[in-house]
């Protein structure tokens, strides 16, 4: 570490849940061991897409929530980065901030947690899955148009006990933050993208930092990951081409191989009765225009319609 940089103490905003925190430490001892002498400590702080869980996401105003309150941090310098799971990043960001790095993303699919084990299509009909996800609600319906989709809010271990206390038969979580909070044992079945295409950035860790913080950056860049930083600008230029938003069921998974983006980009109806999926690949430097030119394909195959519809009802 350079003379300049001993003594400094970097703060880190993040919200108090488990696997917030667990994603805040896992950056605070990366960051140590890339920068031997730093300093970081935590800025836990609770946010509204925290406190309000007996709404939907989609009626409180969208994923958002969840990292407002860590913007604001940055914003009047009590913090230096903050720590995101990326799928609550929305598309655009505050001007004046920006992901100045992105871990290595784990397991981006959804995971099925049920009390009888088994696949998806295992679940007998009437089963109640819960999930608060119209993503994820729409995929299950049109995949098991017979199951019963219950909301579910909360953090990982309420959702689970809701589980196990016989009130659902089955519920979605993201693969990734049962890896990282040592719940993998309870996945049940890990849902392919062909039946459940993720949401977007799901399984990435990104790190939000001012954009004029130059010192700060260089800190950070250090845990950059080059085929995940492609993959995402694939998928975030898609969600930002459509306008969606966590009322527009919408999900996009990019794969980076040999220099190349292949995308998926989907856009569904609610209850699941239609989809628009397609696919779209190009070089990995121009990740973003691939995931532009494929949300215009589908806009233009009807999805325009369905997202208009559901921005203004």
């Amino acid at each position: 570490m350079s003379p300049s940089r001993a003594g400094r103490v970097l703060r880190i905003a993040t919200r108090q849940s488990a696997l917030a925190l667990w994603q805040a430490e896992h950056v605070a001892a990366r960051l140590r061991a890339a920068h031997p002498g730093l300093s970081v400590e935590l800025l836990p702080l609770s946010t509204k897409g925290d406190r309000v869980q007996d709404r939907s996401l989609a009626a409180i105003g969208g994923k958002g929530l969840f990292i407002k309150e860590l913007e604001t941090a940055l914003g009047d310098g009590r913090a230096d980065i903050a720590v995101h799971s990326m799928k609550d990043v929305p598309s655009e960001l505050p001007p004046g901030l920006k992901i100045g790095a992105l871990l290595p993303r784990t397991d981006a699919r959804d995971a099925l947690l049920s009390l009888r084990g088994g696949a998806l299509a295992e679940l007998p009909a009437g089963a109640r899955l819960g999930t608060s996800s119209l993503r994820r609600q729409a995929q299950l319906k049109a995949a098991h148009p017979a199951i019963r989709v219950e909301p579910l809010r909360g953090n990982v271990d309420t959702r689970i006990k809701r589980l196990e206390s016989g009130e659902l038969d089955a519920i979605v979580l993201a693969c990734a933050g049962l890896i990282r909070l040592g719940l993998e044992s309870r996945i049940s079945a890990r849902l392919e993208p062909g039946v459940m295409l993720p949401a977007v950035g799901q399984g990435a860790i990104g790190i939000e930092c001012r954009a004029a913080d130059s010192a700060t950056s260089e800190l950070v860049r250090a845990l950059e990951h080059a085929d995940t930083r492609t993959a995402l600008d694939a998928e975030r230029a898609f969600a930002r081409t459509l306008g969606g938003s966590c009322q527009s069921p919408i999900a996009a998974f990019a794969r980076v191989e040999s220099g190349r983006v292949s995308l998926e980009g989907l856009v569904a109806e609610p209850d699941g009765s239609r989809l628009w999926r397609d696919r779209a690949t190009g070089d990995a430097a121009e990740a973003e225009r691939v995931g532009g030119e494929l949300a215009a394909r589908l806009l233009a195959a009807g999805a325009r319609a369905l997202l208009e519809r559901l921005r203004t009802g």
